[in-house]
Parts: structure tokens; sequence; C-alpha cells
């Protein structure tokens, strides 16, 4: 289910809820499922329960999922994404855009980026 890179220089905690969002996001944890329980999850990565919480709390403060007292934590359903995390994930690809075009890309170049085409690409 998911992996932890303990080179990475992120803390364990932002890999996880990383790696639960992914799953979340490309639905290998379809919305409305139960994430595994906070000790069942601490016990197969061998980590601490309280990272495992925390990975949650930040996933549920982002709107990713949802918890229901003594049942557990959900995926949350694509419409339950906060617009507030959209916002702020649009305000780093306007920095990025910004960027690349300092960089030289053109527009239709970024055009093709983002609907999903590759250099010399033709659909």
């Amino acid at each position: 289910m998911l992996q932890l890179n303990y080179r990475d220089s992120r803390p364990i905690y932002e890999q996880v809820r990383d790696g639960l969002r992914k799953l979340i996001i490309t639905g290998g944890i379809p919305a409305g499922d139960k994430l595994p329980s906070v000790r069942q999850l601490a016990g197969s990565l061998a980590i601490n329960p309280n990272t495992i919480q925390r990975a949650y709390e930040a996933l549920e403060q982002e709107g990713y999922a949802y918890s229901v007292p003594g049942k557990g934590s959900f995926a949350a359903l694509p419409l339950d994404v906060n617009a507030g995390r959209r916002e702020e994930l649009l305000g780093k690809l306007d920095v990025i855009v910004q960027e690349l075009k300092y960089l030289g890309l053109s527009d239709e170049e970024l055009a093709a980026r983002i609907s999903g085409k590759k250099e010399g690409e033709s659909k």
C-alpha cells in the first residue's frame, strides 16, 4: 500500500499523507471507503501511531478524508475536497507557469503540457 523512504528529507507523516492522498486521488482508495485504522497502518509500516494520526489530521484539513467518531477515517468524495486546497494548488501553478514562461516556454508549449500532449505529439 504505502512505502516509506527513510532517506527522504520529508518527515514520515508527510510521506504517509502524500501516499494516502495519491491513493485517494487515483482511486486506489475509492471515495467513501474506510482508510486503514491508525493502529493497523502504524503496525504495517512499523511506525508510531501518532505519526499516522498526524497524517490523517492533515488529510482531513486538506479535505481528502473525513472521520466519523467511533467508525474511523474515510476517503472524501471529490466534491468534498475544500476549495481552499484547490486555490492553494492553483497559486502554486501560477508561480510555476510564471517561471516556465521566464525560462522561454511558449503559451502553446504550456497548453500542450497541461492537456497531456508531449512535445512533437499530435492527438
